[in-house]
């Protein structure tokens, strides 16, 4: 489950379905993206194939991050099997 954001406009888009603050071409991405993070145990059930799904970092160690679309990303990191500290960004 999911148990905290660090973008508001994903948990926004989240919770409501506003595409406030986000890119609308990445709206159906994230959705499918946060959909699966919200049942998600662990950063493991988001391997999927074509996700991309990568170990960061530097200032973001012991993050993971999923590809959204070029070099915007969905990261996240797991407090127990809650996802925390859910972000959009494109950290390249």
């Amino acid at each position: 489950m999911i148990k905290s954001f660090r973008h508001a406009g994903v948990e926004r888009f989240f919770r409501s379905g506003s595409k406030a603050g986000i890119n609308p071409a990445h709206a159906e991405k994230l959705a499918n993206r946060l959909q699966v993070l919200d049942f998600a145990k662990s950063e493991a059930d988001m391997n999927m194939p074509g996700w991309g799904l990568h170990k960061l970092t530097g200032n973001l160690r012991g993050h993971w991050a999923v590809k959204i679309s070029g070099n915007w990303r969905l990261t996240f990191t797991f407090e127990r099997e809650n996802a925390i500290l859910v972000d959009y960004q494109d950290y390249h």
